[in-house]
């Protein structure tokens, strides 16, 4: 008897397990989709590294997006062959070091950074950078979004995003969003929740975490395809519980956020139980229409936020996607340097979805 209980609860968690391996390649699969719908021209500049190669292969079979390459193409070819790759042949590739577009790049950049002091010189020899060409490519509108990291560290991904392409209007910092997937359906937009900030900020002023707030939003609708994104901004406090200054900073966000984007659904400060559970929420903040029925959660805090996620991840066996870094003009993302070749696939796609909600 006991015995059997024991096997009935072990298939449970397998099949628990199940269900949001399902429900995760589910979510996947519609980001794929919304990619194919409209292909982005997304640049690849560590393209002498095999994981990413072997990604761009595949996106490049499934159609998902048109890939721009930069590396030494004997190298480049070199690896595609040894590995058996096929569709390599149909990105463009180029070559940092004989671009017939570099000194025409160097201009516009050293134009850019004059400000800063950037001779023609250090712009010439910036172009050769592949990260800086992937961002010049995309700032003349060769391109539409870059992803890297599988070899650079998230400082050389991020400056220059930042020194050419800029975040976007309104926009004055970067923030990292997290899709999580839970196999409590009850929860977000059934299971899925998205959440910021993850991994840039440590620790937002009320303009940054309202910015968080409307980059998030965006996020939502653009890769986890919300149709309505509803906001919670959280603290440790619903609507007054507690008096805190770090309480204070998160309605003040609220407030900005709401006149950043009048059409946002928000509410804040709400405990993280408040806005996701119906009943606590109608108790601790009634009348909200966010409270209870949030499905993007805004940390006050990268503290809050890394450890909050990461308690999930493990405790509730929830999956994380991303980051997914967001507010800059066109999108950048960057990778962990242990990724695999499937995270590069899917972050085609995600920055992709981006890229196609930034030129609306």
């Amino acid at each position: 008897m006991v015995f059997g209980l024991f096997l009935l609860l072990l298939q449970s968690e397998y099949y628990n397990h199940f269900l949001i391996i399902k429900q995760t390649m589910d979510l996947l699969s519609q980001i794929v989709a919304r990619a194919k719908s409209n292909k982005q021209r997304i640049v690849l500049p560590e393209a002498e590294e095999e994981r990413t190669l072997c990604a761009a292969d595949k996106a490049l079979a499934d159609d998902i997006a048109d890939i721009v390459l930069i590396g030494n193409p004997a190298k480049v070819e070199a690896l595609a062959k040894e590995k058996g790759l096929q569709n390599i042949g149909k990105a463009t590739l180029i070559d940092p070091e004989n671009y017939d577009k570099s000194e025409e790049l160097a201009e516009k950049l050293a134009e850019i950074r004059k400000s800063k002091g950037m001779t023609i010189e250090q712009a010439r020899q910036l172009v050769k950078n592949p990260l800086y060409l992937g961002c010049m490519i995309i700032k003349t509108e060769g391109a539409d979004g870059q992803i890297s990291g599988a070899l650079s560290t998230t400082g050389d991904t991020l400056r220059p995003a930042l020194q050419i392409i800029k975040c976007q209007p309104g926009i004055t910092c970067v923030s990292g969003a997290l899709l999580l997937i839970s196999k409590q359906k009850q929860y977000g937009e059934d299971g899925v929740l998205v959440v910021a900030d993850v991994a840039v900020t440590p620790m937002p002023d009320a303009n940054q975490l309202a910015q968080f707030a409307v980059c998030t939003a965006q996020t939502a609708k653009a890769v986890a395809g919300f149709a309505e994104p509803r906001v919670a901004m959280l603290s440790f406090s619903t609507k007054g519980s507690a008096k805190h200054e770090v309480c204070d900073k998160v309605i003040e966000a609220t407030r900005l956020a709401k006149e950043m984007d009048p059409e946002l659904k928000i509410d804040g400060e709400l405990q993280a139980d408040a806005a996701l559970v119906p009943g606590v929420g109608a108790k601790k903040a009634p009348g909200s229409e966010i409270a209870g029925k949030a499905n993007v959660l805004v940390f006050p805090n990268l503290e809050v936020g890394n450890i909050g996620y990461k308690m999930v991840q493990r405790l509730g066996d929830a999956i994380a996607i991303g980051p997914i870094l967001q507010g800059i003009a066109r999108p950048v993302n960057d990778l962990s340097r242990g990724c695999s070749v499937d995270d590069i696939y899917y972050m085609i796609a995600i920055t992709a979805c981006q890229a196609m909600d930034a030129k609306k």
